[in-house]
């Protein structure tokens, strides 16, 4: 087997700080990490700033019903646009059915 560099060390150090490496390759990585304390350091760095990173987010009750109110305020205006852009639709149709047949019966009276 070939020497192991820093240069692969390092492009496996992600890998081996998530687990995902093989039995061997995490052996093989932990060894050249007790041989050369400047790369464990970075380890600890690298391992140091990805738990930060899982930390979660605080859930706020309050935030949350805001977002949720403030959701409920468009939906209702979306669905009373809605309703009202349908009723004018509607409207509209059965006015000029409406004139449309008096007109009919009109014009005989009107044009002789």
């Amino acid at each position: 087997m070939s020497e192991l560099t820093k240069e692969v060390v390092l492009d496996l150090l992600p890998l081996y700080l998530a687990g995902e490496v093989s039995p061997e390759t995490n052996a093989v990585i932990k060894e050249y990490l007790e041989s050369n304390p400047e790369l464990a350091e970075i380890a600890k760095e690298m391992a140091k700033a990805d738990s930060l990173n899982k930390v979660p987010i605080p859930f706020k009750k309050e935030a949350a019903l805001e977002t949720y109110n403030e959701a409920k305020k468009w939906m209702t205006i979306r669905v009373l646009g809605l309703a009202g852009i349908t009723g004018l639709v509607f409207m509209c149709f059965f006015l000029t059915v409406l004139i449309g047949t008096a007109a009919d019966k009109l014009i005989p009276y009107i044009l002789p």
